[in-house]
């Protein structure tokens, strides 16, 4: 039986990288979903709740659960994001009303490799790639959401591709929203870390599920001089 779900496609999805939301549309319809986007949604709040605006980030939050709660499910290609609508619940712990609404919405909020492979248990989506392809663990979707076999079985289905170990898959590529404004050193030292690792004679592309995370790692590499590309999963799955 079709899903309906409703599609959530971030700020950096609309803003930054439109194909990402293109792919997550065309991946979820391969998966049998019917796909809806309400154009009046808008951001999750992460920016200002990480920033300590926690007042700003319930005003965000009250107006996503307003568009998003009568879906039956809600999907993002973002871990970070969706880890950021988990905490709505805790955002509004003083106004019973809306925590229990904000509950509700949470609830059925899924980062796209969760959805597919937890919620409708499809790993093989019929992508095509010949490439060599290593994993980044972008934090939220690790630590948060616990997101970490899911993108890697989707990947190993995937007809010619083929997923390199990376030694630092699970660090952090040091990017986190304002923290690389705040702290462009230590940011670009993280993300350095995170990339010696990375071999451009075994890999192709770096991979992850979080464009935000995608968009530090482009930039680096491209600075580099790298001939590795940075994908987000999406982009992957949706490739025949």
């Amino acid at each position: 039986m079709s899903r309906k779900v409703a599609l959530f496609a971030t700020c950096l999805g609309d803003q930054l990288w439109p194909e990402v939301v293109q792919a997550t549309v065309a991946v979820l319809e391969r998966a049998g979903c019917s796909v809806s986007f309400d154009p009046a949604q808008t951001c999750c709040g992460q920016p200002a709740f990480n920033s300590g605006f926690q007042s700003d980030a319930r005003t965000v939050a009250r107006h996503f659960v307003q568009v998003f709660e009568n879906a039956e499910a809600i999907v993002a290609p973002s871990g970070s994001c969706v880890a950021m609508v988990h905490r709505y619940p805790e955002l509004f712990r003083d106004e019973p009303a809306w925590r229990a609404r904000s509950e509700v919405v949470a609830h059925k909020t899924f980062e796209l490799s969760a959805f597919l492979v937890r919620e409708l248990r499809v790993t093989d989506v019929g992508a095509r790639m010949a490439a060599r392809v290593a994993w980044h663990d972008a934090c939220h979707g690790l630590r948060e959401l616990g997101v970490h076999d899911e993108p890697r079985a989707l990947l190993r289905a995937v007809q010619g591709l083929e997923l390199v170990d990376l030694r630092t898959g699970e660090a952090c590529c040091g990017f986190g929203g304002t923290f690389s404004v705040k702290f462009p050193e230590l940011s670009t030292a993280m993300l350095d870390h995170k990339l010696s690792a990375l071999d451009p004679q075994r890999v192709d592309v770096l991979s992850a599920v979080d464009s935000s995370c995608l968009m530090q790692i482009r930039g680096r590499l491209q600075r580099q001089g790298s001939r590795v590309r940075a994908m987000h999963l999406a982009e992957i799955l949706a490739s025949r």
